[in-house]
């Protein structure tokens, strides 16, 4: 079997819907609309623009923020069996996301523990929720503000003989793709990689994922 790592996304990749718009469309004023927008069109860094969304909303919120998408987020289908699937096949997976540590860590423990979780970090100390962003771009990374930048963390974790997997849903994902030896793609991703000729393969739950590394590998459960 050949050497794999994969880099999965979380919000709209592992769940169902981006958590991060779906706590806008809850709890914040309508001036979000236009910070998505500009990310989305890349006018805007995702690192400014989420700092700017979050900025929006009161510390106050945070157990409501946190009750929220733990009732309401839902878990894209199959992705208990893909992390067992990469488990038994001795796959590292981890988890890069753009999300924040207060939702992504709970809606994650109970399918872990994974080779490793990178995400951006809440603090609540201030009138409004700040961000941190501990796993910013190397010096390689020509996109700059990624926030929690994908390509840097691939180039530091991935072995020179391994092939690299990326899983993902959005233009936060597009940089990593680009480097991918595989990218398997749903929603605006699919539409990045299109216009850029990047190859991909189109998934809508875990179970096609499982289907396309064992379709591109070889690979035997």
């Amino acid at each position: 079997m050949k050497k794999l790592v994969i880099f999965c996304d979380f919000d709209g990749t592992i769940t169902t819907q981006d958590n991060i718009i779906s706590i806008m469309k809850q709890f914040a004023p309508p001036e979000y609309l236009q910070i998505k927008e500009n990310i989305l069109g890349q006018k805007q860094s995702i690192r400014k623009g989420v700092t700017d969304m979050f900025a929006l909303l009161p510390v106050s919120l945070k157990d409501q923020i946190t009750t929220f998408l733990l009732e309401q987020a839902q878990i894209r289908e199959g992705f208990a069996e893909f992390v067992s699937y990469t488990k038994q096949n001795k796959i590292s997976l981890y988890i890069v996301s753009g999300g924040i540590d207060f939702f992504v860590n709970p809606m994650l423990e109970p399918f872990g523990p994974f080779s490793d979780v990178y995400c951006n970090e809440s603090d609540f100390s201030g009138d409004t929720i700040q961000i941190n962003f501990p796993h910013g771009c190397d010096e390689q990374c020509t996109n700059k503000g990624c926030g929690c930048c994908k390509p840097s963390i691939i180039r530091r974790l991935q072995d020179s003989d391994a092939l690299s997997v990326v899983i993902g849903d959005s233009i936060t994902d597009l940089e990593a793709a680009k480097l991918a030896d595989i990218v398997i793609a749903r929603d605006f991703l699919i539409e990045k990689c299109e216009e850029l000729l990047i190859p991909y393969e189109p998934f809508e739950s875990f179970h096609d994922v499982i289907n396309i590394i064992d379709a591109k590998l070889g690979v035997e459960i």
